[in-house]
């Protein structure tokens, strides 16, 4: 669990299931956390601050020191609070639970891309 001398942000946007992974993570194992809403068309210096390469939710900050990606920050958490294990012990099961969860999310994101192309050039009929 987070102390008082930890800090610990999530800049996210709501509906992001990126983010909603990272929160959900947070809440499991106990973790107490500030939650940053972030306008993702108004980004906020915050999030330029911790993320100028993508510039993008989610980001976790533990202790002014940001982490991108939502895998990348699953497995941060995952091994910096080790109460309630996210990833199986086993190396093997870990690197299966790692490739069933990257290939969903291109799956999904490519998915969610195409629908939300296709529904814009809906609207231009």
């Amino acid at each position: 669990m987070a102390t008082n001398q930890e800090e610990v942000k999530l800049l996210g946007a709501l509906g992001s299931p990126f983010v909603c992974r990272v929160n959900l993570a947070l809440n499991l194992k106990g973790i107490e956390f500030e939650f940053v809403k972030e306008d993702l068309q108004n980004k906020s210096e915050l999030l330029l601050k911790y993320n100028p390469v993508y510039k993008k939710v989610p980001v976790f900050v533990h202790n002014e020191k940001p982490i991108s990606e939502s895998l990348v920050i699953l497995e941060y958490i995952d091994e910096t609070w080790k109460q309630s294990p996210i990833l199986p012990s086993d190396p093997y099961k870990r690197a299966l639970a790692r490739f069933w969860t990257k290939f969903i999310d291109d799956k999904v994101t490519s998915s969610l891309i195409y629908f939300l192309h296709f529904c814009s050039l809906c609207m231009l009929v």
